[in-house]
């Protein structure tokens, strides 16, 4: 080939520059047994991008110049001559390279009498760069376990010890023969470490879900897996003598008191066994969510953070409302056709989990929000610190109606049915939110004896912090404050509140951080602190 070069704006020159198929000249050795190493010398070899013996095709090992490469013998590989192709054509040698099918043989006393389930082990012999697998067969079984080959050549191979059933096995190798794969004799019989975990932990007392539980023992490190009626545990802790793991939630544990079996994978999910059968899980009637932070709308809070679902007890970021209530993203100001009344379907209102949110006015009041309950509302809320409209969650200036529909009444303590409800969440008795327990009363506007006639969409601070925080002030105060929180169906919140009620909750506000947003009277960059209470299945 030629090839035209241009140089400079005044004068041209001609470059002969020749790309051609390669050649060979010589190679060596001139026979050798699978995984040996030949050097081929010729020319035109950079850019050679395959290589055969016999029609099989050969390893490329490394161009070490335009005139010399390394290839390697394949498995399978047969007596012939060597063949090199790049773009342009192939080449192949004068000569044959033969093929030869040693068996590896093995050097006894460097075979240690014991290993160590997933060790390294190092055998020295000859024609090792011939096996193409090594396989573990535990006494009394017939069929062996693949080893990972972590390095091979002429005189040593290097495997990772695979699981095994027992505590002996043999070691067997695979290799061609020439016409077939061949398996060596069996090696002599090692003894296997297998090191199974083993539980000293004799006694498990009662716990709940999403308690902390510690298992003693020893080889605990070998545990790849924990399940609690086949429910897998998140292990937050492993050494060889302890492991720590929290107790699963599930839909399929009742609620109340389980006798469920708790059991342990090992041996990379090969093997298990039971620790044991009655691993008491009680399941609260309720889902209790403590110690949640959400902040108000304000843009330069620490934490965009202003969304909680008494559904699934997660605060939700502002940024991540869009997903949250897609419907409402969808739709818009059309979610809803009044306040707290939806104007979407049975099945696009069911798909979005219910949520509420604090926010602080302008007036100088911080409050708690129905999504439904406004359409000015969600458009204050920002998914960064940033005061651009195309941050605001919604979208840029748009009014949107959320669509979860939910109302709140103010547990006043004064009134002896909200004092006794209250005495209960403070000292823990306050164990299943059902409706037997807080049956509704649709004609007496009551819910569990709850009077709920003045519930609103929203309730402000004047209400349930009264006296405490001042307009146009900074302040940080413990609050100690009850609200119902009830949960509508599809048909919203009618003229009667005892109507359509789908889930009721409790809120304890235990913290307001209340703080003014730049400067201002409204309180939006404020955070509350609460404990959550909130009923697992719908009103029937």
């Amino acid at each position: 080939m030629w090839v035209l070069l241009l140089t400079g704006c005044d004068t041209t020159s001609i470059d002969e520059i020749f790309d051609g198929i390669p050649t060979i000249e010589t190679f060596f050795p001139t026979e050798g047994s699978i995984g040996t190493e030949i050097t081929v010398k010729g020319s035109n070899l950079d850019d050679v991008v395959s290589a055969s013996i016999g029609e099989v095709q050969a390893e490329l090992v490394e161009k070490i110049s335009d005139t010399q490469l390394k290839i390697r013998v394949s498995g399978h590989a047969q007596s012939g001559k060597i063949a090199l192709k790049n773009s342009l054509g192939t080449a192949e040698s004068d000569t044959i390279f033969t093929v030869t099918y040693p068996a590896p043989s093995v050097l006894n006393q460097s075979i240690p009498d014991e290993v160590e389930m997933g060790n390294k082990l190092l055998i020295n012999g000859s024609h090792m760069n011939v096996i193409s697998k090594a396989l573990f067969t535990a006494e009394g079984q017939t069929s062996g376990h693949e080893a990972e080959v972590i390095s091979l050549s002429d005189n040593e191979i290097v495997v990772k010890v695979p699981y095994v059933e027992s505590d002996k096995a043999t070691l067997t190798f695979s290799y061609f023969n020439g016409t077939e794969q061949a398996t060596t004799e069996p090696i002599k019989m090692f003894v296997i470490k297998r090191y199974q975990p083993v539980i000293s932990t004799v006694e498990f007392p009662q716990v709940t879900v999403g308690d902390v539980f510690t298992l003693k023992g020893s080889y605990l490190n070998k545990i790849n897996e924990l399940k609690i009626a086949g429910v897998s545990c998140v292990i937050t802790s492993q050494t060889e003598n302890s492991l720590q793991f929290v107790v699963p939630t599930s839909d399929t544990f009742k609620d109340g008191l389980n006798y469920l079996p708790l059991t342990m994978i090992y041996f990379e999910g090969v093997e298990s066994k039971v620790i044991t059968e009655a691993f008491k899980v009680y399941v609260p009637y309720l889902y209790t969510w403590k110690d949640v932070k959400i902040w108000g709308q304000g843009r330069d809070v620490e934490n965009l953070t202003s969304f909680f679902s008494p559904e699934t007890g997660i605060a939700y970021a502002n940024s991540a409302w869009r997903e949250l209530d897609a419907i409402s993203f969808k739709y818009q100001n059309a979610t809803c056709s009044a306040k707290n009344v939806p104007a979407v379907t049975e099945s696009e209102y069911n798909s979005v989990v219910p949520y509420f949110f604090f926010s602080g006015a302008s007036a100088g009041t911080l409050q708690i929000n129905s999504p439904a309950g406004s359409n000015s509302q969600l458009r204050n809320f920002y998914m960064i610190n940033n005061s651009a409209d195309q941050y605001r969650v919604t979208g840029a200036k748009a009014n949107c109606y959320g669509t979860p529909c939910l109302s709140f009444v103010y547990l006043d303590p004064s009134k002896s049915a909200n004092n006794e409800l209250i005495g209960k969440i403070k000292n823990g008795s306050l164990q299943t939110i059902d409706e037997h327990n807080f049956p509704i009363d649709v004609s007496g506007n009551k819910v569990g004896g709850i009077d709920i006639s003045g519930a609103r969409q929203s309730v402000n601070n004047s209400i349930f912090a009264p006296g405490i925080f001042s307009v146009g002030t900074n302040k940080n105060a413990d609050i100690d404050a009850y609200i119902m929180v009830i949960y509508y169906d599809y048909r919203g919140q009618s003229t009667n509140p005892a109507e359509h009620i789908r889930r009721i909750g409790f809120i304890h506000i235990k913290n307001i951080d209340f703080r003014l947003y730049n400067n201002t009277k409204a309180p939006s960059s404020s955070s509350v602190t609460f404990d959550m209470y909130w009923m697992k299945h719908n009103y029937k």
